[in-house]
């Protein structure tokens, strides 16, 4: 076992003779790959000390480990504890170190999986997200989304009792609809309620329940296409971003490459935390994308500015790292990939310090194409750079060519001109 200076000597001893003490030495590798601090190590250490102390006196073994057992010692020894004076009590740091214990109990099969979800409810889902994923494509996030919506619509309906589609009423939709929107009454929340229910009745139209008219009690909100214009930053804006990221921040390589990825490729949040290290070719200056929204390969060139962002960032920032991603996290764990709130995050703080009330990260892949639309790019430029699957998903850039808005708009009445 590792030193670990500020373990009371009685914890040492609770993990070494517990009911732990095999899990021990891979518990510590697994801290110390994730490049823990030595604080953080020792409060881990000392709460799963104390755990394995509870675990002793309630005569458990490891295998009889689940989460119920974790649940029992956080809500029901934690608060009444009469442990020695030494032992972690804090919840948090508790839950934090034996949620990942029972995570390598399961991967060394020293206990069961979770069970999946059971119930008609339950097999419907599964079916209806394999049809989403082999027959339609649809990315993982759509379909979780879409899966959230159909989930809470046959709970609402069915929930105790067993899955009959035939039951479901016109009035029982439009009461479903009605309480959904009553929790977020937005036009984007209606029509993504509209856009699940109709994609499911459709699918299951298909395999012969008779639930093709409840299709026509969803009605489409409210919505006028290319209505509103995209929120781009003007080049004033753009400056300031850019020079937003000082020496002062934590780690200003990393944003100043992730928000020119996004300025001069159009690449979506998603596409940027999943690009990996081989996926540059610096010979070449080109980017591959493997895994879009479209889930398409594509090629796109890597502009000279852009390039030395990631070069300056993987040579001078970026931490040594087994993962092969371009953008791993800098807190432990290490040796993982960053997600897409982290990305968010950079972008959206970026924005605050630029002082851009709008900041949206979508609002950088909106200023690439209306450059490129003022620089004279046609639409369908503008739609293979952005990779749009359809140019109509482009149009409402025409919107923002001043160029071409000029020569066509009438004098205005009373003017000279």
């Amino acid at each position: 076992m590792p030193k670990t200076p500020s373990l009371h000597r009685t914890a040492r001893a609770w993990l070494l003779d517990g009911p732990l003490a095999a899990l021990v030495p891979a518990y510590i590798a697994r801290l110390k790959r994730g490049h823990y601090a030595c604080g953080t190590v020792n409060r881990s250490l000392a709460a799963l000390a104390h755990f394995a102390h509870w675990m002793s006196l309630c005569r458990l073994r490891a295998d009889q480990l689940d989460e119920s057992r974790v649940d029992q010692f956080l809500h029901g020894h934690l608060p009444h504890c009469g442990c020695a004076s030494h032992a972690m009590r804090r919840p948090r740091e508790a839950h934090a170190t034996l949620m990942p214990l029972l995570a390598m109990l399961r991967q060394q099969g020293v206990i069961a999986e979770l069970p999946l979800s059971a119930g008609p409810i339950a097999e419907e889902l599964h079916r209806y997200d394999a049809h989403m994923r082999n027959a339609r494509g649809l990315a993982d996030g759509t379909r979780k989304s879409r899966l959230r919506i159909v989930e809470r619509l046959l709970l609402h309906k069915f929930a105790g009792g067993p899955l009959a589609l035939g039951e479901l009423r016109p009035e029982d939709i439009r009461r479903f609809i009605a309480e959904q929107l009553e929790l977020c009454n937005t036009t984007g929340n209606a029509a993504a309620i509209n856009a699940a229910l109709r994609a499911y009745l459709r699918w299951r139209t298909s395999c012969g329940d008779a639930v093709q008219p409840l299709l026509a009690t969803i009605t489409a909100p409210a919505n006028w296409a290319l209505a509103s214009l995209p929120r781009s930053l003007n080049p004033e804006e753009v400056e300031r971003v850019l020079n937003s990221f000082t020496s002062t921040l934590r780690s200003p390589k990393r944003g100043y490459a992730v928000v020119r990825l996004a300025l001069d490729l159009g690449l979506r949040i998603g596409e940027i935390c999943r690009l990996r290290l081989d996926d540059i070719d610096w010979q070449q200056g080109t980017v591959t994308l493997k895994r879009t929204k479209s889930r398409r390969q594509d090629v796109l060139p890597l502009p000279m500015v852009t390039g030395k962002a990631l070069e300056d960032y993987v040579r001078h920032e970026r931490p040594a790292s087994r993962n092969r991603a371009v953008f791993v996290r800098h807190v432990a764990p290490h040796d993982e990939p960053v997600g897409t709130d982290a990305i968010r995050r950079v972008v959206r703080d970026a924005f605050g310090r630029a002082g851009i009330p709008h900041g949206r990260s979508h609002s950088l892949r909106h200023t690439l194409a209306c450059r490129l639309v003022n620089g004279g790019s046609s639409i369908k430029e503008v739609a293979d750079v952005l990779r749009h699957r359809s140019l109509n998903t482009s149009l409402i850039y025409a919107k923002l060519n001043h160029g071409a808005l000029a020569a066509v708009a009438l004098p205005w009445p009373g003017s000279p001109a």
